[in-house]
């Protein structure tokens, strides 16, 4: 069956490695579909940190069984890059990229109308995978939006001989502090908890307190930025408040998923804080049918439970469900 120019029976929104996987099901299923990403392939991935190094093992971002070779047992951001870009190009993924999403309204005859900024699609399943890194967590304080003030980290270069604060103890934080530290700035941790998290990776996390312990790196605990300044900043700490001088601020305190974007299409979220989304655990189907979730948005506020290699499964729930519905459908 020829599917009409903009038609689709699966639309997927967001280019990372878990909508990738799911346009390799589609197909394996004979599924047509089409990824839509606002950004760059790999968005997400793309923006992460210049030498940042997974978490998880190469096998375990693998899609489809398809061999992610790597120098080391753990890659790096860039034989990631060439990872995904080999899969998406190799085998001609239809993927439409620079192209944000604004709307998806589902019509009484149950097909899902999807706005763009470049066009209108109509889709019989749309398929959620946008991640989470493109909302950061705000503090709310005074001077959040000088210039000196960053919420992502790029090169530790841009940060030598200069007066940097980093607030937040999560990986990309603690990497950022090593990294800076080590290309000669200097640095200034300022982390809410007592101690550096137990989250932050096993290999890295005797570095940080270690540089921590011999006064390489000054670590505030137990402490909150209260307020940016143009030349210094103004740290609450158990023992009262106290001024630093400072060139540069990391605010490196998390990210979170579009959740107003979930609840325009009319997803529903719990009302426990952890705004997790409404899904079937075993088809991966949201509370308005057609629309499935795929990755770490399944998490709500929990970005830290979903990740490439534990919601990779998920692209096969989808599209083994819709290949089982369209077989009915057809068989009737």
């Amino acid at each position: 069956m020829q599917i009409p120019e903009n038609k689709y029976e699966v639309l997927i929104i967001g280019g990372g490695p878990i909508g990738i996987a799911c346009a390799l099901e589609a197909e394996k299923k004979g599924l047509s579909y089409v990824i839509i990403e606002k950004g760059c392939l790999v968005n997400s991935l793309y923006h992460y940190p210049t030498n940042m190094t997974f978490f998880s093992t190469s096998e375990k971002l693998e899609l489809d069984n398809i061999p992610f070779i790597s120098n080391n047992p753990k890659p790096g951001k860039r034989e990631a890059l060439e990872y995904y870009r080999r899969i998406a190009t190799s085998n001609e993924l239809n993927i439409h990229l620079f192209e944000k999403v604004d709307t998806v309204e589902t019509r009484t005859d149950g097909i899902h109308e999807v706005k763009t900024t470049k066009g209108t699609y109509e889709a019989e399943n749309v398929i959620i995978a946008t991640g989470f890194y493109d909302i950061p967590n705000y503090l709310g304080i005074p001077g959040e939006n000088l210039p000196k003030v960053s919420h992502y980290y790029g090169d530790p270069h841009y940060y030598a001989t200069q007066k940097t604060v980093v607030v937040g103890a999560s990986n990309s934080a603690v990497d950022a502090a090593l990294e800076i530290y080590r290309k000669g700035g200097e640095v200034t941790m300022i982390v809410r908890n007592s101690e550096i998290g137990e989250r932050v990776k096993y290999w890295v996390r005797p570095d940080i307190v270690n540089r921590i312990k011999e006064g390489s790196i000054k670590a505030y605990f137990d402490s909150n930025l209260k307020e940016i300044k143009e030349n210094h900043i103004l740290i609450e700490t158990p023992d009262g408040e106290t001024t630093i001088e400072n060139d540069f601020v990391l605010l490196l305190t998390g990210y979170r998923p579009n959740f107003g974007f979930l609840q325009d299409i009319g997803i529903s979220l719990s009302d426990d804080g952890r705004k997790i989304p409404q899904y079937n655990e075993e088809t991966m189907e949201t509370n308005i049918p057609g629309i499935f979730l795929a990755g770490v948005i399944c998490g709500g506020v929990e970005t830290h439970k979903w990740f490439i290699e534990n919601s990779r499964v998920h692209a096969k729930m989808i599209m083994e469900h819709l290949s089982s519905k369209k077989r009915s459908t057809v068989e009737t």
